[in-house]
C-alpha cells in the first residue's frame, strides 16, 4: 500500500475516522520523510500548525521497516506519542510493530533506593511518608515503574529524589535488585522494539553520548526522527559541554555519609568530610546574591569571598575523594562514591581553567544552588561528526524552523548543510481566523512603565474575549508586575475571573485549571511559549509583551556574539534576529490550534513595525489580518465569532476520536 493510498480520503484513515479528509501538505511531508528513509538522507521539515506532521512522519517510519528512534521535545509529547498516536497508527495500518517508551533513569522507581528510604529515610514531612507508602505499593504492581503512572504522587514530589537512582549513585551489576530493575527492563524493551520513543535530553545524554548504558540503540537503528527539532541546538550545547552542579556535590556528600553509616561506622572521618563538603557547597552559594543570575566566570573573579569559597569547596571535595578511595574495599557504595568524586573533581578542574576559543565558562546561580557550565560555542562540527558516523536517515521536524522561508539559521547551528529542506504552510485560513494587533503610541520596550501600558492596551481585548487569554512575558519581573495589574483591574471592574500565575503550580496543573475555568487568564513567561495546545474559544487572546530577543548579558550569547563579530559576521542578523523570529513564532503558535478557532494576537512591542528588521519578524508569522486600531480588532473578533456561532447552529458539530489530521 502506497502513502497516497493510506492518506486518501477513502483509505484506512478515512475508513477509521468519520470526517477525515486528505490534506495535501500532510501527504507531501510523508512522501518527503519516506524518501529520506529510503535514501538514508537528512531532511529538515517545517510543517505549520494543523498540517498533521505527527502522522506525516509516523506512517512512513512504521511502513519503512527497520528500527526507528523518535525523539521529542518534552516528556508530555513523548507520553502522547507512545500512549495515543503510535497505537492509533499501528491499529489503523494493521502493522505488527513493537513500540517502547524510554525515559531517563530518574523517571523510574529504584527498588534499592526505595528499600533504603524505607529503613533509613529521615523525613520531616508527613506528606513524604504518605507518598513513600504510595510509591511502595505502586512498585509492587507496576510493570514499568514509571513515576508518571504512580497515582496520587505528583511527578515533582520531594519523595522521588529518595526512591529513584541517578547515573552517579546507581550500583549497576552490583545492585542486589539488579534482576528486577525497572530501568534495565525499559532498556531491554527499547533494544528489542521496532520504534523507540525518547526525548531530546535522553537522546543526547544516553543514546548519543552513551552516558548511562543505552548506547546500543543508535547503532542498531535505521532512522532517527526529531520532533520539536527547533530545541535541538540548545539541548545539544548543554550535552556537548561539561557541567558541575551543587546538587551533584550535595548528593555525593549525602550518599557518602549514608554509606559510611552502613559499612564504615568506625571511620568517623568519612561522615565528617561529607558534612564539610556539603557546608562548603552552601558557603559557595552564599557568595552570590539570592536572586538567580547567569554570569561569565571571568566576571566573578573579583567578587568578595569568591576565590576563597571556590578553593575551599575544591579542597573539601579532594579530602572526601581521598577518604572514599582509601575505604573503597568496604563496599560497592563507597567505591562508587569514590569514582563519582574523582569524575566531579576532573570536571571542576577543567571548568577552573577558564574560557577557551571553543567554549565559554559560566555560572548559573539558582535560588538554592548553582551550576558551573563549560558550553561549546559551536556545536556544528560535533553534531556533524556524529551524523556522518554511519549511514541512516535523519529527520528534523517542527512547526518553527524557518525564518522567512529560509532554514539557514538552523542549518548553520547544527551543520546540516547537506540536508534537504521543505516547508508546508498551515492549512488554516489565518486571515479569516486571526488578527495581529500592534498597539500605537506604546513607550519604548525598556521604559519603566512599559508593562503597565501593555496591560492597559490589553484590557479592552480581555473584555471582548471575556478573559480566555494567555498573557506571555519575556521576563519574570514583568510577568509578576502584570499579574498584580490584572488582578487590580478585575477588582476595580467587579469581575471575579480566575487569574493563574506561572510558578504557583506545575505547568500541567495550571493548564488543566485553565482549560476547566471559564474566563480564565494565564499570566506566564517563556515556559508557556511552546508545547501548549488549547483549542476552541477557551483560548481566544494571546498577548506578547516584547520581541523575544535573548538578553545580551547572557554569558553564552555574549561569547557567541563576540566570536561571530570577530569572524566578520553580523551576530544580530545571523543569530539574534533568526532566534527571536523562531521564538516569536512559537509564542504566536499558541493561538490558532484548529480550523474553527478565532483569536487575537497582540504584540505590544512596536519595534515589530517601526524597525527595519521588524518586517522579517512579522513575515515569519502566519499571515493573519493585521491592524493597529483597537476598534478594528473588536469588530473583527465579534464578526468572526458571531459568524462561527451561526454556522454551528446550522451544522451541529461532529464528535469522535482525534483525527490523524490533527
Amino acid at each position: 500500500m502506497t502513502l497516497q493510498d493510506i492518506f486518501a480520503t477513502d483509505g484506512p484513515f478515512g475508513q477509521a475516522f468519520p470526517g477525515y479528509k486528505l490534506r495535501q501538505q500532510q501527504l507531501e511531508m510523508a512522501l518527503a520523510v519516506e524518501e529520506a528513509i529510503k535514501s538514508k538522507g537528512q531532511l529538515i521539515a517545517e510543517a505549520g500548525t494543523g498540517t498533521g506532521k505527527t502522522f506525516a512522519y509516523l506512517v512512513p517510519a512504521i511502513m519503512g521497516g527497520g528500527k526507528t528512534i523518535l525523539s521529542t521535545g518534552t516528556k508530555t509529547l513523548q507520553d502522547q506519542l507512545f500512549h495515543r498516536d503510535l497505537p492509533l497508527v499501528r491499529d489503523v495500518l494493521k502493522v505488527p510493530v513493537t513500540v517502547a517508551l524510554l525515559k531517563g533513569r530518574a523517571n523510574y522507581v529504584c527498588h534499592y533506593h526505595l528499600e533504603r528510604a524505607k529503613h533509613e529515610g529521615r523525613f520531616m514531612r508527613k506528606e513524604d511518608i504518605i507518598d513513600l507508602q504510595k510509591v511502595e505499593r505502586y512498585a509492587k504492581t507496576s510493570q514499568s515503574g514509571d513515576k508518571a503512572s504512580c497515582a496520587g504522587v505528583p511527578e515533582d514530589a520531594p519523595i522521588w529524589q529518595h526512591v529513584t537512582s541517578t547515573r552517579d549513585n546507581c550500583l549497576g551489576g552490583d545492585c542486589p535488585n539488579h534482576k528486577e530493575c525497572f530501568v534495565l527492563k525499559a532498556r531491554k524493551d527499547a533494544q528489542e522494539a521496532d520504534v523507540v520513543v525518547v526525548n531530546h535530553h535522553l537522546f543526547f545524554a544516553d543514546v548519543w553520548l552513551r552516558d548511562e548504558g543505552a548506547g546500543e540503540l543508535l547503532p542498531a537503528c535505521n532512522t532517527v526522527i526529531f520532533d520539536e527539532a527547533h530545541q535541538l541546538p540548545e539541548v545539544a550545547s548543554l550535552f556537548f559541554g561539561e557541567t558541575v552542579t551543587s546538587g551533584q556535590l550535595v548528593e555525593l556528600a549525602r550518599d557518602s555519609r549514608t554509606e559510611a553509616l552502613v559499612v564504615a561506622k568506625d571511620f568517623v572521618k568519612l561522615p565528617q568530610a561529607a558534612e564539610a563538603l556539603e557546608k562548603a557547597v552552601r558557603d559557595f552559594r552564599l557568595v552570590f546574591k539570592p536572586e538567580p543570575a547567569r554570569v561569565p566566570q571571568h566576571q566573578v573573579a573579583d567578587l568578595p569571598g569568591y576565590n576563597e569559597a571556590l578553593l575551599d569547596m575544591v579542597s573539601k571535595l579532594d579530602t572526601l575523594r581521598d577518604l572514599l578511595v582509601a575505604q573503597a574495599e568496604r563496599g560497592e557504595g563507597i567505591e562508587n562514591a569514590g569514582r563519582r568524586a574523582q569524575e566531579l573533581r576532573e570536571t571542576l578542574k577543567h571548568w577552573q581553567a577558564g574560557d577557551s576559543e571553543e567554549a565559554v565558562h559560566w555560572l548559573d546561580i539558582t535560588p538554592h544552588g548553582f551550576m558551573l557550565h563549560a558550553t561549546p560555542l559551536n556545536i556544528a562540527k560535533l553534531f556533524q561528526k556524529q551524523l556522518n558516523a554511519s549511514p541512516r536517515a535523519w529527520v528534523f521536524a517542527s512547526a518553527t524552523l524557518a525564518v522567512n522561508g529560509k532554514f539557514t539559521h538552523f542549518q548553520h547551528e547544527l551543520g546540516l548543510w547537506q540536508a534537504e529542506t521543505a516547508t508546508w504552510d498551515s492549512p488554516f485560513d489565518y486571515k479569516q481566523q486571526a488578527v495581529l494587533y500592534v498597539p500605537q503610541n506604546m513607550p519604548d520596550a525598556n521604559a519603566p512603565d512599559f508593562t503597565r501600558k501593555v496591560i492597559e492596551r490589553a484590557w479592552p481585548l480581555l473584555q471582548v474575549t471575556q478573559g480566555h487569554a494567555f498573557l506571555l512575558f519575556t521576563s519574570l519581573r514583568a510577568m509578576r508586575e502584570a499579574h498584580e495589574l490584572v488582578i487590580q483591574l478585575l477588582k476595580d471592574n467587579g469581575l471575579d475571573w480566575p487569574v493563574l500565575l506561572q510558578g504557583t503550580g506545575s505547568r500541567t496543573e495550571l493548564l488543566d485549571q485553565f482549560r476547566r475555568s471559564p474566563n480564565a487568564i494565564l499570566v506566564a513567561s517563556q515556559t508557556f511559549w511552546e508545547g501548549i495546545d488549547v483549542k476552541g474559544q477557551q483560548l481566544s487572546l494571546v498577548v506578547i509583551d516584547k520581541l523575544p530577543f535573548s538578553p545580551p548579558d547572557d554569558p553564552v550569547l555574549a561569547a557567541r556574539i563576540e566570536q561571530m563579530n570577530k569572524a566578520g559576521r553580523s551576530a544580530f542578523v545571523d543569530y539574534q534576529l533568526p532566534h527571536a523570529a523562531i521564538t516569536l513564532k512559537q509564542g504566536a503558535g499558541r493561538l490558532i490550534r484548529d480550523e474553527t478557532d478565532i483569536g487575537i494576537l497582540m504584540i505590544a512591542d512596536t519595534r515589530l513595525v517601526d524597525k527595519p528588521y521588524g518586517k522579517l519578524l512579522w513575515k515569519s508569522l502566519p499571515q493573519m489580518y493585521r491592524t493597529r486600531e483597537v476598534d478594528t480588532v473588536k469588530r473583527f473578533f465579534e464578526a468572526k465569532t458571531n459568524h462561527a456561532a451561526s454556522r454551528q447552529e446550522q451544522s451541529p458539530s461532529e464528535t469522535g476520536e482525534a483525527s490523524p489530521n490533527a
